[in-house]
């Protein structure tokens, strides 16, 4: 129940992070570029103080998370600029389901028949909810490449001993490679306003850096398949949160995708020993 408990928190950080890019770059309070780079500036603060208030250091940083943390920011950040949210987080999480499981199979981790079903059924829920839903072609890349960097940092930090450290080192680590990304890309901090700055930092300092913490923590437990079919859920908290912080308008399709969506996430994740038939 714990670890129900913990990942679910999880998932509700990952919906508000797609919630606060909405609010603060569809809203035009920020450019995506600028957005990125503040709340990765964010996150390394807290996390970077955290860690030194505990008086250890922050080792545990890896190429994969460094790397994949950056690619995912900029990607997620970027695509919401030209796709939908629902169509942005099909294919984010459509493509973290692919990249997970195949790193489970690359790892040898055993995925069972009903665990590809369940995922199935979930995603046949998310493209409930999306369609008919449209956008341009560089929306639909830049939101796989989000969706294949926060796989491989999920996959990064299977075997992270020290959470806190870990997520500490990666967002550090990861703001060399992201102000170059900032200055080929250019930047307009003059364009910004006080809200779109405060909404960057929350989702960085907040939602990020103590929500990736918290996954990387809970992440050994779960395993590749669990983790890749557990975050489906999160267009869903997205689309609630919307709903009621955006005023952004749900109703039958929303209802259905939720039943295939929640419903293929527990039949994947079910224990395996009250489960008939592993498949």
């Amino acid at each position: 129940m714990r670890l129900f408990l913990l990942t679910a928190l999880v998932m509700v950080a990952f919906a508000a992070n797609s919630v606060l890019n909405r609010m603060a770059v569809g809203a035009g309070e920020i450019g995506a570029v600028e957005f990125a780079l503040i709340r990765l500036a964010a996150g390394a603060v807290v996390l970077l103080a955290l860690v030194a208030l505990r008086g250890r250091g922050w080792r545990g940083a890896t190429v994969g998370g460094v790397v994949g943390l950056a690619v995912y920011l900029f990607g997620f950040s970027l695509a919401y600029g030209q796709l939908d949210a629902g169509t942005g987080a099909l294919v984010l999480f459509g493509v973290v389901q692919v990249t997970m499981f195949a790193g489970a199979l690359w790892a040898g981790e055993a995925v069972p028949a009903r665990r590809w079903a369940g995922a199935g059924l979930a995603l046949a829920g998310l493209a409930v909810l999306v369609a008919p839903a449209g956008g341009g072609w560089a929306g639909f890349a830049a939101m796989a490449a989000a969706g294949l960097g926060w796989g491989i940092y999920s996959l990064a930090g299977r075997g992270a001993t020290d959470a806190l450290a870990a997520t500490a080192g990666n967002f550090a680590l990861a703001l060399f490679p992201a102000a170059g990304v900032a200055l080929v890309a250019g930047v307009e901090f003059g364009a910004v306003t006080a809200r779109g700055v405060m909404l960057a930092v929350l989702s960085g300092a907040v939602t990020s850096g103590l929500g990736y913490a918290l996954w990387y923590a809970v992440l050994p437990a779960l395993g590749a398949g669990r983790a890749g079919v557990a975050q489906l859920t999160v267009p869903l908290i997205a689309a609630a949160g919307g709903a009621v912080l955006i005023g952004e308008s749900v109703g039958w399709r929303f209802a259905l995708a939720a039943l295939l969506v929640l419903g293929g996430v527990a039949w994947a994740s079910w224990p395996r020993a009250v489960s008939r038939g592993d498949g």
